[in-house]
């Protein structure tokens, strides 16, 4: 685990006070940003997300996918908390809270935008950071791959019905064009062109070449996840400097979905017996979330100064320190396993 994951969350932190100062003292540098638009899609936003996403789709290795066979119970467990049980809980604890416990406190349109922010996280099973995980966890690095790559190929077709079906039915007006359009720009595309890339680097199946690439591209994800969380807050800097309260009220149900989730998963686990180097990675796939997607979809469907786009943003301020406590539980526990 290198210098910048393990501190991810400092990191962050730190492009949050920048993103919030700088929004504060110079908000007119940010208003510019903010027009940079075509089609719903901020151009500055869209670059920084590939630059985050690209990287990530060429680490996928969708020839694992032909060993899906091999121990379908991991991954049916993943296939089942991700996409039947964690963007239904994700919505329920939303609407519980921002249109129960919090309906004081937060405007119904606002209250609405957390809830979309959260449905999006939900519907967004992670990728890149799956693999630290599960290294962190001496999981099976193999049936991991497999597990990502076939979740990767059902995000494209699940990810756009599944959300558009929790925001119609939380009351959230679905502009279907502009999902479908979100989709294809930060899911199809960047899986065809980071396949594509494989393919090209790793002729030679020694993955000499591709090492190198993805050695040369780690800073530019790095600074384009800084760079979109920076850009983010600035856009909310006024919204958090007059209501900080709004942080706390997002973070608190994405806790309670988390360690719910993996809670789940894990009992779940446990009652298939399943060896821990393929349990641990599977309820650590189904508990963590691809936020770089779900904060690009959530700018293209609300905008870039939306509740929505600051709740995925606080998704990534809570996932890390909360997966990283997971990763600590699952070694401490490997004796409950096969």
């Amino acid at each position: 685990m290198g210098l910048f994951e393990r501190y991810l969350s400092v990191w962050v932190g730190l492009a949050i006070i920048v993103g919030v100062l700088a929004g504060y003292v110079v908000p007119s540098a940010f208003e510019m940003v903010a027009s940079w638009q075509y089609a719903h899609v901020n151009l500055a936003i869209a670059v920084l997300i590939w630059l985050m996403i690209y990287p990530m789709m060429v680490q996928i290795d969708f020839s694992s996918i032909r060993h899906v066979g091999q121990n379908p119970k991991g991954l049916l467990l993943t296939l089942v908390i991700n996409w039947l049980v964690k963007p239904f809980t994700m919505a329920f604890l939303g609407w519980l809270f921002f249109k129960g416990v919090f309906a004081d406190w937060v405007d119904p349109q606002t209250a609405s935008e957390y809830i979309a922010g959260m449905i999006l996280l939900g519907v967004a099973p992670c990728t890149a950071m799956v693999f630290v995980w599960s290294q962190l966890t001496h999981g099976d690095a193999n049936y991991t791959l497999v597990q990502v790559s076939l979740n990767d190929i059902i995000m494209i077709f699940a990810f756009a019905p599944i959300a558009g079906l929790l925001l119609g039915v939380t009351d959230i007006t679905v502009p279907w064009k502009t999902l479908l359009i979100s989709v294809v720009l930060y899911v199809l595309v960047p899986l065809l062109v980071g396949a594509a890339t494989r393919h090209q680097l790793d002729r030679a199946d020694d993955h000499s070449r591709l090492n190198t690439f993805l050695a040369a591209m780690k800073p530019w994800s790095i600074i384009g996840l800084l760079a979109t969380v920076t850009l983010l807050f600035g856009f909310q800097s006024e919204t958090i400097m007059s209501k900080p309260q709004a942080i706390v009220m997002i973070a608190i149900p994405l806790l309670i979905q988390t360690y719910g989730i993996f809670a789940i998963g894990y009992w779940l686990a446990q009652q298939l017996k399943l060896p821990h180097t393929m349990a641990a990675p599977a309820c650590l796939i189904g508990t963590s979330n691809f936020f770089e997607l779900a904060v690009a979809v959530a700018i293209s469907l609300f905008g870039l100064h939306s509740g929505a786009a600051l709740a995925t943003v606080v998704g990534v301020l809570v996932e890390v320190p909360v997966m990283l406590s997971l990763v600590w539980f699952a070694n401490r526990t490997r004796h409950w396993f096969v």
